[in-house]
């Protein structure tokens, strides 16, 4: 069984998360993403199976899972774009768990992975039929970019990116 680090914990309205960082390997991460899949495949109706085809977890190395009382509750991945970006895939939270804050804490802890490993930017996509993640993105400083990649001319889909910057008081040095 491989070893799971234990990557930041936060206490949200009295329920301790803790993330852990891991790889696309992991049996949580894996339940959860079937989650993520079953509801997207009624969101994104006919379109699904093109946008299936993007978001496949073989070989993601840099995986984080929220876990309140032992549970997985929520994930998110990275995967490398280029040289200084990362994009962000399969972020999700179990409905039952929407509305704590559990997803900008899975964001901000891909955030700072990606940061320690030297990248400088995260760009994203996600679909128009998704209002919460648009609202989670838009919170978090995401901003709005051109479709880029195989998203370019898809009219459902919008793009976000964030330029990294260390935070004060964060114990990560370029």
């Amino acid at each position: 069984m491989k070893t799971k680090i234990i990557f930041h914990s936060t206490e949200i309205r009295n329920n301790l998360i803790t993330c852990i960082r891991t790889d696309s390997k992991s049996e949580e991460f894996r339940y959860l993403v079937g989650q993520l899949d079953a509801e997207l495949s009624i969101r994104d109706g006919a379109n699904h199976s093109f946008y299936a085809q993007f978001n496949r977890i073989i070989s993601l190395k840099q995986v984080v899972v929220a876990f309140e009382s032992g549970i997985p509750v929520g994930c998110g991945a990275l995967k490398e774009f280029s040289e200084d970006t990362l994009e962000i895939k399969r972020m999700f939270v179990l409905e039952n768990m929407r509305g704590k804050g559990i997803a900008s804490i899975i964001l901000g802890n891909l955030e700072e992975l990606a940061i320690e490993l030297k990248f400088t930017r995260c760009i994203l996509e996600t679909g128009i039929k998704q209002p919460e993640a648009i609202g989670l993105y838009n919170k978090n400083g995401y901003r709005v970019i051109t479709n880029y990649g195989q998203y370019k001319d898809v009219t459902d889909s919008i793009c976000f990116e964030k330029i990294l910057t260390i935070k004060k008081g964060s114990s990560l040095k370029k």
